[in-house]
């Protein structure tokens, strides 16, 4: 099979370099990601701006090109620009977890989801460890698990978002620093929320750092099972983005009242 591979800490992080060297022997690679941090970039495009792209011979006699935007810029590049076609988009491995609603962030899942918009499907691979995540602990687990979705492809417009639990330091919400096993899990509740620094005067130079919101998460989260030093990976279905139900419910009455205001 032929992989397509992306992330949004940038070409030279050594995420990605772990990523081939788990997929190397697995399938044709070909590498298309940003030239620098992207993190936080979720699906933004460069529009006002020309792309930058340069080839790179770092990962030896693997194609591999860098490019001046972000992931899903990346994947644009990758599809329109140089015509590839692969059967995976597989992006990675981020530092930094992208469990819970920090997916909705995330330039790593975004340049998954610009392939699933365009019918191919996609694995996203994070890492809760900030600082220096201990790749060789993870890397036996990424060649299963795409083998898996091989064998039993992902439904059009689903893409799997994979989590690494800690590996290193205990935390108040991690219970374990040993992987013990893999769940198929639900996308929990927790998010980064900003933490802000301020320099005088107030308002003309503010920076935002991060901070863990948590929530209470049921036993089917990715959350609840990564405190417990699981991996999880979530299918989710980026395609149909309508609330039926709400749509189902109300459709003939929002249209009565809001073409005949004076009914109200």
């Amino acid at each position: 099979m032929h992989i397509l591979i992306n992330n949004d800490d940038g070409i030279e992080a050594p995420g990605i370099e772990n990523l081939i060297y788990a997929l190397k022997d697995y399938a044709q690679i070909t590498v298309v990601a940003p030239e620098g941090e992207q993190s936080g970039k979720s699906m933004s495009i460069t529009t006002r701006e020309p792309l930058v792209v340069n080839q790179v011979s770092k990962f030896g006699s693997i194609p591999a090109w860098s490019v001046r935007g972000t992931p899903a810029d990346c994947t644009k590049v990758a599809l329109s620009i140089f015509k590839i076609k692969p059967d995976l988009i597989v992006s990675g491995i981020n530092r930094g977890s992208n469990a819970g609603r920090n997916v909705l962030y995330s330039g790593t899942v975004g340049g998954v989801i610009e392939g699933i918009l365009r019918g191919i499907p996609g694995i996203a691979f994070s890492c809760c460890d900030m600082k220096d995540p201990e790749y060789h602990r993870l890397t036996p687990f990424i060649e299963p698990m795409i083998s898996f979705i091989q064998k039993n492809p992902l439904p059009f417009g689903t893409l799997l978002n994979v989590n690494f639990p800690h590996t290193q330091e205990d935390t108040p919400w991690n219970k374990t620093t040993q992987i013990q096993g893999i769940k198929l899990t639900s996308q929990g509740k927790a998010f980064w929320v900003e933490d802000v620094y301020e320099s005088e005067p107030i308002l003309s130079n503010i920076r935002f750092g991060a901070k863990a919101m948590h929530f209470s998460d049921d036993e089917q989260s990715d959350i609840y099972w990564l405190e417990r030093g699981y991996i999880t990976a979530v299918p989710i279905h980026v395609d149909q983005l309508t609330d039926f139900t709400y749509f189902s419910k109300n459709k003939d009455h929002f249209e009565y009242i809001t073409t005949c205001p004076v009914a109200f």
